[in-house]
């Protein structure tokens, strides 16, 4: 997750785009005054899986078409067709079991009983052998065969990965990509009565092996070629991931049956001029015989109020409907406006008007830009939306199962929702997951988070020979076409530290030498379908990616940089040495909650370097990274659960304040996008949302640092100190700052104020008064209060030199109908309070954390939660925490 690069300038992309459609005047009513109508003329039958056809994708992402559609989800078996032997797994390898679908086969054999959680214990690699075999899906369905003109379509929304498909025991075809829909025509084949089905998956593993050697040796991250086909790179092991290649079903599959045309895709963008939105409405035709109807079909297409209907010639395969949309609400992101989503609607009749077709989503006005002008700072990185620049605030998001058919539209909106509570305003889809489904962007529009999309390379070199590069090609047509309707998206990126990989990881570049390495697709092939299909957003070829011929991707100054010499190498108060223009990924690593750690690691006694562990620690030297990062600032403890806390309250002070630090470099840094929200099982990793979905105290520290106003202590330049107030408001800040000095036992010992007066999206630097610093001898603690914020704090010692007091505290807990409240007053002076809820009940969550109190003052924590438990336990130890405990 780290590098710099020397890269190529992108060519001009007006050279080498493909030419419009060309658009052609029609006859149109007086009502249809707002509404351009273009259609492209008849140029030949498109073939099955062309790169150039777009396939509506319902459970993913581009709404819904009303063909006659029958889920073929039931009556599935899977067993294994061949592979290693699996000591003490023979029943899973010789046994049919039902399967689920959409699943995959490590969910079916744990439905099953025939192998235990994969996320267990040292389970991995135990269940290795799944990915070295082939794996065998069977379903029996009764159909009619076609009546007259009518067409019959399998279609497949996702097949992980390497699938064979058998009709009664003839061959359909075969597939190369989990990330495609594909269609094969049965007309020809259905006759009325059963029919078996059979989807034979391929090793994934044992092919990028064979493949890697075909295209010649490549560089990459992690231990398998994952760059030798297109899959979920992170199957195959991350620093964060579990090594489960998996098969299988992944998306719906269904049997569409149609007759004259239907709506291929649909590609509905947006743009706004002045107060008017416009729909430029891209409609993709299929027909269902070489005779087209000579009388043709009509399209209608609605949305705010506007509605128009147009004659569609016979076997026409593609529609271009324009409207408008006077003084149309606008969509803005979280924090600058309303998200505004208006129905659109398009239907497709046939001369009778009757309906062949129908798609609807709701759709958003606003526009989106990017600005990498090079002023006097180098290049910025300013994203803007309807003309208001962004302050950024965001995080990355992985996969958020490594078994990703688990993951329901309830858990999407829910993770989405924390990340909204974490005062996120954007999420970047990172380049070696999945394109998530439709109901991810959903949430995403609804709530007014944005989305920074990669195209799916990550960590390595990719080969553009065939048939690798149509499968690039056909798969990134279809997901700009499937995603591009979407409000929320706002950036497509070409992938993930290749370029960065290329130029500066460890002699990368020499063993890339006379190779194919991905360049082609970034600088080349995607933008230009970007520029094709979806000319409404920005890209950029990389993350990081300097904008600059030669230059290092991760130069500060240059566009967006990846920051993780801190971590690796450097300590986390070192994010102060870096002036980045835009931080697209950082982050700092703790374990999980501890319940979902002792749900998955049972060593005896429990250690940071027990086997079992160390299983969920995929970073390479993580743990000793981890005690390495303690020791400038706490004592590393003997006890686990002190070790624990301790790197978990290390983890939430490192996101804190690199996130803070960022923030108040506006309007120089624009925005910084955290690694990482989520994970995607048990692991200890960088997320601040762990693998069960828990909130680590780290998720607190990323609520805190990205709050809509901050007061934030930073060294000045001059070598003092000085405190950062920053308002992300479209309303002016003003108010009365008090700044105070306490010596460690609670008493005053000093204090000074300031007027703020901050215009909106601004900051203001207020130097602190070099007397409540002291002489530097005696530890103090400074604290800065101001209306509407919350308190920030500044400690002249490190813990382990403070003399921070032993935790004097009382408490009450009181019983809510929705759980406990908390009421913690302070005999001494506290650092970082926590509720570690989920140590007195699984279930339990507390809405604050990190909260430090003076002598005498209380805070009151809300514990939601149904259990029956003894007050006591919130109020001691494991459950309340505070840093003093662990001097």
């Amino acid at each position: 997750m780290s590098g710099g690069s020397s890269v190529t300038q992108p060519a001009a992309e007006s050279a080498a785009l493909r030419p419009p459609i060309p658009r052609v005047a029609t006859a149109c009513p007086s009502a249809c005054t707002d509404v351009r109508v273009t259609v492209q003329s008849w140029l030949g039958t498109v073939k099955a899986h062309s790169p150039t056809t777009t396939h509506l994708y319902s459970h993913g992402t581009n709404g819904t078409n009303h063909v006659d559609r029958t889920l073929l989800h039931t009556g599935w078996t899977l067993r294994s067709a061949g592979g290693p032997p699996a000591p003490g797994f023979e029943a899973a390898t010789g046994t049919a079991v039902a399967a689920e679908v959409p699943g995959c086969v490590h969910t079916d054999l744990i439905g099953a009983g025939l192998i235990p959680d994969p996320f267990d214990g040292d389970n991995e690699r135990e269940l290795a052998w799944i990915g070295r075999h082939d794996w065998e899906y069977r379903t029996a369905f009764e159909a009619a065969a076609p009546a007259p003109g009518e067409r019959v379509e399998l279609v497949c929304e996702g097949l992980d990965t390497l699938a064979e498909l058998h009709l009664d025991g003839e061959r359909l075809g075969h597939t190369e990509n989990q990330f495609r829909t594909y269609r094969f025509d049965l007309t020809h084949r259905l006759r009325d009565g059963a029919h078996d089905l059979v989807i034979t998956f391929a090793s994934a593993l044992d092919y990028v092996e064979r493949a890697a050697e075909r295209y010649g040796p490549r560089p990459h991250a992690n231990a398998h070629p994952f760059w030798a086909l297109r899959k979920m790179a992170c199957n195959f092991g991350w620093d964060w991931g579990p090594d489960l290649v998996t098969a299988g079903i992944w998306r719906p599959l269904a049997l569409e049956r149609w007759h004259t045309a239907r709506l291929a895709g649909v590609r509905p963008l947006t743009s706004v001029h002045g107060s008017t939105g416009r729909v430029t409405a891209e409609l993709d035709l299929a027909w269902a015989t070489p005779q087209a109807p000579a009388a043709g079909v009509r399209a209608t297409v609605s949305v705010g109020g506007v509605r128009r209907r147009v004659d569609v010639p016979a076997g026409a395969p593609r529609l271009t409907v324009e409207l408008e949309v006077p003084d149309a609400a606008l969509w803005w992101p979280r924090g600058y406006g309303e998200q505004h989503l208006h129905p659109l609607v398009v239907t497709l009749e046939d001369a009778a008007g009757a309906e062949l077709g129908r798609y609807e989503r709701r759709v958003g006005f606003r526009t989106v830009a990017l600005d990498t002008t090079p002023d006097e700072h180098g290049i910025p990185f300013h994203l803007s939306v309807n003309g208001q620049e962004v302050l950024v605030r965001g995080a990355n998001w992985i996969p958020d199962d490594a078994f990703v058919t688990r993951i329901d539209a309830a858990r999407y909106r829910h993770r989405v929702m924390q990340a909204v509570e974490a005062e996120c305003n954007l999420l970047r889809v990172w380049g070696g997951g999945i394109y998530e489904p439709r109901e991810f962007y959903d949430v995403c529009d609804e709530l007014g988070v944005l989305v920074w999309q990669d195209f799916l390379f990550a960590c390595a070199g990719y080969p553009e020979e065939e048939p690798l590069r149509s499968e690039v090609e056909a798969e990134a047509r279809e997901a700009v076409a499937a995603l591009s309707p979407h409000a929320s998206l706002a950036l497509w990126c070409g992938g993930n530290e290749t370029i960065a990989a290329f130029a500066e990881w460890g002699g990368w570049r020499a063993r890339l030498e006379g190779k194919t390495w991905g360049a082609g697709y970034y600088e080349d092939l995607l933008p230009r379908i970007v520029a094709e299909l979806d000319p409404t957003r920005p890209y950029v070829p990389n993350s990081p990616y300097s904008f600059g011929a030669y230059a290092s991707p991760d130069a500060p100054h240059l566009g967006d940089v990846h920051i993780w010499d801190v971590w690796n190498r450097r300590d986390w108060t070192c994010y102060a040495d870096w002036t980045p223009r835009f931080a697209s990924e950082f982050g700092y690593q703790g374990p999980p909650s501890w319940t979902a750690l002792t749900r998955v690691v049972h060593d005896e006694p429990l250690h940071p370097d027990g086997p079992q562990l160390l299983v969920h620690q995929k970073a390479d030297d993580g743990n000793e990274k981890l005690r390495r990062g303690l020791e400038p600032h706490l004592p590393v403890p003997e006890d686990f659960a002190d070790w624990h806390w301790a790197t978990q309250l290390n983890q939430a002070r490192a996101v804190a304040f690199g996130v803070g630090h960022f923030r108040t470099l506006a309007p120089r840094c624009t925005g910084s996008v955290l690694w990482q929200l989520n994970d995607c099982w048990p692991v200890v990793s960088w997320s601040v949302i762990d693998g069960d979905g828990r909130r680590k105290p780290a998720w607190y520290a990323l609520r805190q640092a990205q709050a809509d106003r901050l007061l934030r202590f930073r060294r000045a330049a001059s070598g003092g100190l000085e405190l950062v107030a920053l308002d992300d408001h479209a309303e002016p800040w003003h108010g009365e700052l008090r700044l105070r000095a306490h010596t460690l036992d609670g008493a005053p010992a000093g204090e000074a104020g300031a007027d703020l007066k901050i215009a909106p999206r601004g900051t203001q630097v207020v130097p602190v008064p070099a007397a409540l610093l002291g002489d530097g001898t005696v530890p103090l603690l400074l604290t800065a209060e101001a209306p509407g914020a919350r308190r920030a704090t500044w400690w002249t010692h490190e813990d382990r030199a403070s003399g921070l007091p032993a935790a004097r505290l009382s408490g009450e807990v009181a019983r809510t109908a929705g759980g406990y409240l908390v009421t913690v007053t302070a005999g001494s002076l506290l650092r970082d309070l926590t509720l570690l809820a989920d140590r007195a009940d699984p279930a339990a969550e507390a809405d604050d954390a990190l909260v430090t109190l003076l002598p005498g003052e209380q805070a009151e924590f809300t514990v939601r939660s149904a259990a029956e438990l003894d007050p006591r336990t919130l109020l001691t130890a494991p459950v309340l925490r505070t840093a003093n405990d662990l001097l």
